[in-house]
């Protein structure tokens, strides 16, 4: 099914891309399956949604036209930063695109990934520590059990489970 929809989207995103560069549009556009991601960049965030808000009108416009069909509920916005400060984006407001308010994330998950609007990775560290550390306690309880695992299956169960997580490579 993955294949078909590429075939399909490919097409799509073709006149998307078309669209937005003659409306001199800065957006770059990422798609996996059905997830589909749009990345700009600019000095305001003012400038940053009015980019956002015209092309998903864009692509709203264009799925309607190819009756697919945007679920606006899980429509998300996230502004990276660099400013040292308080960061605290303006809304964006998609209500007249039939979408929703959106409000700028603090964290952000991407393909299992956590970011923060600095791109420190605190939250993705502890997130996975935290997953690293619970699976141990779990492994203990399974040794407890009435016929608990051996020794080289438990070896076997951490070679194969924590080593990935502990070593970051557990996505990649």
């Amino acid at each position: 099914m993955p294949i078909l929809s590429a075939f399909y989207l490919s097409l799509i995103f073709f006149i998307l891309e078309n669209c937005l560069k003659n409306l001199k549009i800065p957006i770059l556009i990422s798609s996996f399956i059905d997830n589909g991601l749009f990345i700009t960049q600019h000095k305001f965030i003012s400038v940053l949604n009015v980019n956002l808000y015209c092309s998903y009108n864009v692509i709203s416009s264009l799925l309607i036209r190819f009756e697919l069909v945007i679920k606006h509920g899980k429509t998300e916005v996230f502004h990276f930063s660099r400013s040292h400060g308080v960061f605290s984006p303006l809304p964006l407001d998609l209500t007249a695109l039939k979408g929703s308010v959106l409000l700028s994330k603090t964290i952000w998950q991407y393909l299992s990934f956590y970011f923060n609007q600095k791109l420190i990775f605190r939250h993705y560290i502890n997130f996975y520590m935290k997953k690293a550390i619970s699976t141990i306690k779990y492994m203990k309880m399974l040794g407890d059990s009435s016929r608990g695992l051996v020794p080289i299956q438990k070896r076997h169960l951490y070679i194969c489970y924590m080593l990935p997580i502990t070593l970051y490579s557990f996505q990649l």
